[in-house]
Formats: C-alpha cells, structure tokens, sequence
C-alpha cells in the first residue's frame, strides 16, 4: 500500500498524538503505521507515522498546507512527503571503496531506494566503478592552497543535483564548517571507530596499540566539531588478542560497511529525527 510520511519533533504537552492522529483522521488519512516517542527529560516529543495514501481525500500540497498552522503552534519541526518520491543522495569517497562498492551494490539491488546524483572524489581511482553504474563521476582534488576553491566546486554539486543527502563513504577530507552549517543533518560520515573512542586518523592501529577488546563504526551526522555529530547507528564486533592491526582493519571494514548502510536506510525512510546532538532513530 502507498503511504505517505509523516516526521514531527516538538515540546512535549498533553494530547499531542491525539491532536496529530486527529487531524490525520479528518482528512480520511489511514494509520498504517506509528513510532512515537517522548523524552522526559528532555521534555520533547518525536514521532513517525505511514498514513495510507488512498484513503486520503486531498493531495500532498494540499495536507502540507492545512498542516502547517497546526505544526506552528505546536513549535514543531516536520515534514510530509510520499514515501515512493526517492531522495537524492550523493557519494563521496577517497581511495578507501568497500563503502562506495556496498552502498552501490545495496542501491542498485533495490534496498536503498534513492537516486545517487553523483559520487565525488578527491581521487580519480574509483570512475570506472561508478560510471558502469550510469552514475556521474566528479573529481576534485583537495590540497592545502586550494581547499577553499575545491569545496566551493563540491557545494555547487551538490546544489545543481538538488541533493536531500550526502554521503561521506571514507571521504578522508575534513568539510568546512561553514557547509556544516549550511547542511546540517543532511551530510552523512562514517568513522572507522567506536566513537567517541579514537576520535581522528588512524584509529584501528590506536585501537591495537591500547589492547582493547572490540572495535566498532559509528555512522553520525557531521558537524563543525571533527567526529563529534548526533549519533544514528553503530556496530561492533569481538577482537581477540591475536588480531594484528591488519586484522582489526579487515574486521572494522565490515562494521563500517553494516553501519552506514543502516544510517542511509533509515534516513532515507524519514526514521531519524534530529535532537541537538542526539538522534531518535525509530528503526526498521
């Protein structure tokens, strides 16, 4: 069944999923499904719903626009949108691919449902790969003198393809905060360690160094602080003490593979909500 999303945060009060349930209702909008959450410490309420489109007796614009006056009196942050509309989404990769190779191959197998608009890398070594796919290939080299210039280019990319997300698929450059700002909540990292463990470069051979006993990914929005953005997956997995560092690179991989894969899933189906530097994620 066709459904149509919808994605709200606001101050908690009393009756507010009834309020939000009732004018769904009104408008012939059948619940298929709801995640509702409410952090009481934080006094916020977040929730997901799939309306059933057929039921609905009026058109998308039309939804949005009666809900409006109701979101800003609520003071919420929300969207409306069908869930069959794909997101536009661009890559970008460095000289690490295991995460552009899965996130490809989950794409074109149909578990990601979204329109890659384009990888872009500092390197040239992965445009044969993408451009198989029918997938357009920028490359951007990034130095020192002319790192200003160079995301200046990325940022029109990103614009001229109407992007709703950006993946960093160990893209190994560091975005300016200024694009931080700008896109916040739509660029998407994954960092090689269980953050907020071994926070940087190089952090399995640190990782080894220290003997721990399990290494992990964190997928995490990106902020002007390195390594530091609201959380939205991680994964672990058991080191024993005869993995070599090599070992522990080999072993992370996978995790970096599983984790992102999982953000962009949920992302792209309006199941993580922003919170300061948490995240609701109402998984699937």
């Amino acid at each position: 069944m066709p459904t149509t999303l919808l994605k709200l945060s606001c101050p908690d009060r009393v009756g507010l999923l009834s309020r939000v349930t009732a004018f769904i209702a009104e408008r012939g909008g059948n619940l298929a499904e709801v995640h509702q959450f409410t952090d009481l410490e934080a006094e916020w309420f977040f929730t997901r719903m799939a309306i059933g489109t057929n039921t609905l007796r009026l058109p998308l614009s039309s939804l949005r626009a009666e809900f409006s006056p109701l979101a800003a009196e609520l003071g919420a942050q929300w969207s409306i949108r069908r869930e069959g509309e794909k997101m536009r989404v661009v890559l970008m990769v460095s000289k690490l691919g295991h995460c552009l190779a899965d996130l490809l191959w989950r794409w074109r197998s149909g578990e990601l449902v979204c329109d890659i608009a384009a990888v872009i890398s500092n390197h040239d070594d992965f445009r044969g790969m993408v451009e198989r796919e029918g997938i357009p290939f920028h490359h951007v080299p990034v130095t020192t003198a002319n790192k200003a210039d160079a995301f200046a280019q990325i940022e029109r990319i990103w614009d001229e393809t109407g992007v709703d997300l950006v993946v960093l698929a160990r893209y190994m450059q560091i975005i300016p905060e200024t694009l931080c700002e700008r896109w916040e909540g739509r660029i998407m990292n994954i960092h090689h360690s269980f953050l907020p463990s071994f926070v940087g470069a190089n952090p399995y051979e640190r990782a080894w160094a220290r003997g721990v006993k399990s290494i992990g990914a964190t997928c995490h929005y990106v902020t002007g602080n390195l390594d530091e953005g609201p959380i939205i997956e991680q994964e672990l997995v058991r080191v024993e003490h005869f993995h070599s560092p090599g070992d522990l690179l080999r072993l992370g991989r996978d995790c970096e593979r599983q984790a992102l894969a999982r953000g962009v899933r949920w992302h792209l189906a309006d199941r993580v909500l922003l919170h300061g530097k948490r995240t609701v994620v109402f998984r699937d």
